[in-house]
């Protein structure tokens, strides 16, 4: 990975080194003028004490500079004869040559401990945003986000003035800046956002003015442009593989729908022809009642036709996010009847009960959440052995109105009654007359279900077989979002 550097004025480490080096032994050599001006030990005292606050606030190379100083100091103003550099008694020169040897000792020994330090700090640092990285790689949480931590992350660790992220994965781009208020950008270190062959953007990383990133920082930096290139490539590759899943979920949908409609389109289609076909058979007579029975199965396949028809229309309402009710209020044990009233010749030998409680109007589209009760309740006849009975009740619970419809046929598993819900999805037909429907009608239930607000489950009925159950909010409510929809938008 190459890097390119942008820099402020260089040497501001050497300088400031330079300046306390300087600086410590001065002040050290002005108090002790002012306090002890001829006593030597003590003057040597406040040097040693000058070379450790160097070699603690500038470094090694502040601790010798000061130590040298310090030396020459002690030397011109408090050993014989003053003022000068010459030494004419021999202790003197050994107490010198001791304080250089102990003063350079003390620096380098003090250096290395604030070296070893600020190194553990800096180790300390690593692991903190290594482990940062990690976190973020696993979190989950929004990449742009991810992103806006990760730069906040680098310029309170590394002490940076302002860390940028200008990348694009995925169809989308980000652009994340964090900065430290109060400093301005000196040396800036722009980073390329690689992965293999490919380049997502570029990340920055800028230095107060006056400092520069050590080794160690830099490495750092690059470390996190490689991380951040791991997100976006994941980015990408999950993009494409939603994209890949989606045009497969496509694939399966068209194939079930061309299968669905083939099969039930055809099988009311042929009942109407063979029933209007022995109809116009001028050598076959039919009394009255066979007649009418014949054109009673042209009426009821005419009504599945339908309903069929307007099953695929309302998925293609829902995947379209076309599915908007004109809501008014309405009884919902109003509906149920008319219901009953219009699909009592389909019932066949299946009785219905209803209870109907005090129930408020409810802000609702009658002739959708008609299809609703509609696809129910031929449900529950469909999967209803002959003698059954399903219960259609209608109450209030709380802020809601209940609808619910319960039948005696063989039952949902427990784990298929979320999946039932899904488009074109078929259990089969495990009751004694019960012929396999589109796997429309459950789907498009729901969609209408939430676009009211209200929402849809299915639970066990207590002497056995399934109970239906959507509740409708009393007042007016903000549609739920449909799934299908919403993987359809992901795409």
């Amino acid at each position: 990975m190459s890097e390119r550097w942008v820099l402020a004025p260089g040497g501001a480490s050497r300088a400031r080194a330079v300046v306390i080096s300087v600086a410590a032994p001065a002040l050290a050599l002005g108090i002790s003028l002012i306090v002890q001006p001829e006593h030597e030990l003590g003057a040597a005292s406040l040097f040693l004490l000058a070379v450790v606050a160097a070699s603690v606030a500038g470094g090694i190379w502040a601790g010798i500079g000061s130590s040298v100083l310090g030396f020459l100091f002690l030397n011109y103003f408090f050993t014989e004869p003053l003022h000068t550099l010459r030494v004419h008694n021999r202790d003197d020169v050994v107490a010198l040559v001791v304080f250089l040897v102990v003063a350079l000792l003390v620096g380098w020994v003090v250096s290395r401990a604030v070296s070893e330090r600020d190194r553990a700090t800096r180790r300390e640092r690593e692991a903190r945003l290594l482990n940062l990285f990690t976190t973020k790689a696993l979190s989950g949480e929004p990449l742009d986000r991810v992103l806006n931590d990760l730069a906040a992350a680098l310029v309170d660790a590394l002490r940076l003035s302002s860390c940028s992220i200008a990348a694009a994965a995925a169809g989308r781009s980000y652009e994340v800046r964090r900065a430290r208020p109060g400093t301005s950008d000196g040396s800036t270190v722009e980073l390329p956002i690689t992965s293999g062959e490919v380049t997502f953007g570029t990340l920055r990383a800028s230095s107060p003015v006056h400092e520069e990133l050590v080794p160690e920082d830099r490495r750092l930096v690059q470390a996190a442009a490689s991380q951040v290139a791991v997100y976006l490539e994941r980015a990408r590759l999950d993009a494409e593989i939603a994209a890949a899943r989606l045009d497969v979920e496509r694939s399966q949908a068209r194939a079930a729908l061309f299968s669905s409609v083939t099969h039930d389109l055809r099988t009311p289609l042929a009942s109407i022809k063979t029933a209007v076909t022995s109809l116009l058979q001028v050598d076959v007579r039919f009394d009255p009642s066979q007649a009418r029975e014949l054109l009673q199965t042209v009426l009821e396949e005419t009504d599945r036709l339908n309903r069929l028809v307007g099953n695929i229309l309302g998925l293609a309402q829902v995947r379209s996010g076309a599915l908007l009710p004109v809501k008014e209020p309405t009884a919902l044990d109003e509906v149920v009847e008319s219901v009953l009233h219009r699909l009592e010749p389909t019932l066949g030998g299946v009785r219905v009960r209803t209870i109907f409680r005090d129930a408020p109007d409810v802000p609702v589209d009658p002739v959708l959440i008609d299809q609703v009760v509609s696809n129910l309740l031929e449900n529950a006849v469909r999967f209803s052995p002959v003698g059954g009975e399903v219960v259609l009740s209608v109450a209030p619970w709380r802020s809601v109105v209940q609808v619910r419809v319960a039948d005696q046929g063989p039952g949902i598993p427990a784990d298929d009654r979320d999946r039932v819900f899904e488009a074109f999805t078929q259990l089969g037909a495990t009751a004694p007359d019960a012929s396999g429907g589109s796997g429309l009608g459950l789907a498009i239930s729901r969609a209408i279900v939430l676009a009211h607000g209200g929402r849809i489950w299915i639970e066990g009925a207590p002497g056995g077989g399934t109970a239906v159950v959507f509740e409708l909010p009393v007042r007016e409510a903000a549609p739920v979002q449909q799934e299908v929809a919403a993987r359809e938008g992901s795409s």
